[in-house]
């Protein structure tokens, strides 16, 4: 029997999350929760994690791990929520700690922990893990940012099955992520994508955001390596690394920086957690100013 895998899509930020469960065992894991964080207002919420957590309660799923696929620009993490619901341990690539240390001085992160101690568990490239009787290999797929995972599902003897693919593709008629965010680089994306495309052609995989290409109506979020292989704009077949590295060095220089970069970053390197509370019992989240000596009086 092969996994239950439901989709909760947040159309503010074009996230989807995933509830991944072993039918056999009801065990089950989420991936790449999300806050929902109004940023005019500078107010969080838990609906879509509530909505999720109902849903898992409604199928008898028992959630033992929550994992991130990197740490995300476009939108806050609800991790801690979840895991202060269920227990669940966050997992995250190890490499998350490169992204802290390029990040920390940034924000000026006072008291943030030792790199990658916000996190329960740190996986390597190789590691692997079971939900339930369902085998969850992590596939270290740098280039997006240099933390970036997928994890790949397999069930029984299948040599390959579902891959949870993060930022590292999209749909197979829109293209690839951006790769200008620090520590990310166009020729490594490249390759990571390669691994992907090596598998089997019937391997599915699960996107984390969609857009809506051009002429399509609805959103989506699932393809196959074989439609990727056909189809994808930026990387099907004959597409050389050195032409995908010249389209995506120039492309991402067109690119404005996402609407909730500043507040996602600073949260997610620290999995999913605000910074704590001041003297006045509120919590504050910075924004880090470049401007001309004169535009800036003291």
């Amino acid at each position: 029997m092969g996994p239950h895998i439901q989709a909760f899509f947040d159309q503010p930020t074009n996230t989807i999350t995933y509830l991944l469960g072993d039918p056999g065992t009801k065990d089950a894991a989420v991936i790449d929760p999300v806050l929902d964080w109004d940023h005019k207002a500078g107010t969080a919420d838990i609906r879509s994690a509530e909505a999720l957590l109902a849903a898992a309660e409604a199928g008898g799923w028992r959630i033992a791990h929550i994992l991130e696929t990197h740490a995300h620009a476009d939108h806050l993490s609800a991790a801690p929520f979840i895991k202060a619901r269920t227990g669940a341990p966050i997992g995250i690539g190890a490499r998350i700690t490169e992204v802290q240390r390029i990040f920390r001085p940034v924000f000026n992160l006072q008291g943030m922990a030792p790199d990658g101690a916000d996190f329960d568990l740190l996986f390597e490239d190789g590691s692997r893990f079971r939900v339930g009787h369902l085998e969850v290999e992590v596939m270290h797929l740098p280039g997006h940012t240099p933390a970036c995972v997928g994890y790949h599902v397999r069930t029984g003897n299948e040599a390959s099955a579902d891959v949870f693919v993060g930022d590292t593709l999209f749909m197979h008629d829109y293209g690839t992520a951006r790769c200008d965010f620090p520590g990310g680089d166009a020729r490594t994306l490249y390759r990571s994508i390669q691994r992907l495309l090596a598998l089997p052609p019937e391997t599915r995989l699960w996107m984390c955001h969609d857009y809506k290409a051009p002429g399509r109506d609805q959103f989506a979020w699932q393809s196959t390596v074989a439609e990727q292989r056909a189809s994808n704009p930026h990387v099907k077949d004959g597409k050389t690394e050195e032409e995908f590295v010249a389209f995506r060095t120039q492309r991402d220089t067109t690119l404005a920086a996402p609407a909730l970069l500043l507040p996602s970053i600073q949260v997610n390197v620290r999995a999913g957690r605000f910074p704590a509370a001041e003297s006045n019992g509120v919590r504050y989240l910075k924004v880090p100013v470049t401007a001309t000596a004169a535009a800036i009086l003291d």
